[in-house]
């Protein structure tokens, strides 16, 4: 009986521990961003990607970042699955959740091309891939924000039907707006006129988004709070 009781409590932990990955995941990926963003020379955080702080002498803080935040948000999907599992119906949250974790990954290891006059000397935008690690990078980018948004949209409709409009709500909107943030800097990126210069608010703010949603649904699991009506939806 004792050695149950001592399992299930390192069970516990266990759980707890992987909810905290995707609690520290989001906030440390924007903070880091966002002092990188503001001290590297010549980077406009307004104009230029995120991902460009991952070029240049500096360029490996960013690339740990996208490393070590994707690696949390993987071991928060696992414990995601187990925290919904007794919900039902709460496989292709989680699995969307590690596929937008994977994705960063990948984005950090294959390095973009310079984009939009970053690095200094650079054009705004090249014709070609400048290597199959840039191309790489785009794939990996792609790839994570599509899963991201079909998460929320996925976690909408779970969330509706285990009675949590208010979180099914946040959820949808989660998605539109950073499904609409991201077209509008993907167009910026691609030099369209009028968003150029705007490009680098618009992904910062479909991140910032898409990483509080996630954070906040961490948190929200972690506190051990109910899914649907009873914990006020």
């Amino acid at each position: 009986m004792r050695q149950q009781s001592t399992r299930a409590r390192l069970n516990a932990a266990r759980a707890a521990l992987l909810l905290v990955c995707g609690v520290i995941a989001g906030p440390l990926f924007v903070v880091v961003f966002l002092i990188t963003g503001a001290t590297r020379a010549g980077y406009d955080p307004l104009r230029h990607p995120v991902s460009s702080l991952a070029l240049g002498d500096l360029g490996w803080t960013q690339v740990a970042t996208f490393v070590v935040a994707g690696a949390l948000t993987v071991a928060f999907a696992v414990g995601l699955r187990r925290a919904l599992r007794p919900f039902g119906g709460s496989t292709w949250g989680p699995v969307l959740v590690g596929v937008w974790g994977a994705g960063l990954i990948g984005a950090g290891v294959f390095v973009t091309d310079p984009i939009s006059g970053y690095p200094p000397g650079t054009p705004g935008r090249l014709t070609q891939y400048g290597s199959a690690y840039a191309a790489l990078h785009d794939v990996f980018s792609l790839l994570a924000f599509v899963a991201l948004v079909a998460a929320c949209l996925v976690f909408a409709r779970r969330f509706a039907g285990w009675g949590s409009p208010l979180w099914a709500a946040y959820s949808a909107v989660t998605g539109i707006v950073f499904t609409g943030a991201f077209v509008l800097a993907g167009m910026g990126f691609e030099q369209t006129e009028g968003l150029v210069d705007v490009a680098g608010l618009f992904q910062r703010i479909s991140i910032t988004a898409g990483w509080c949603w996630l954070s906040l649904l961490a948190l929200r699991l972690l506190r051990g709070q109910e899914i649907g009506d009873r914990a006020g939806g």
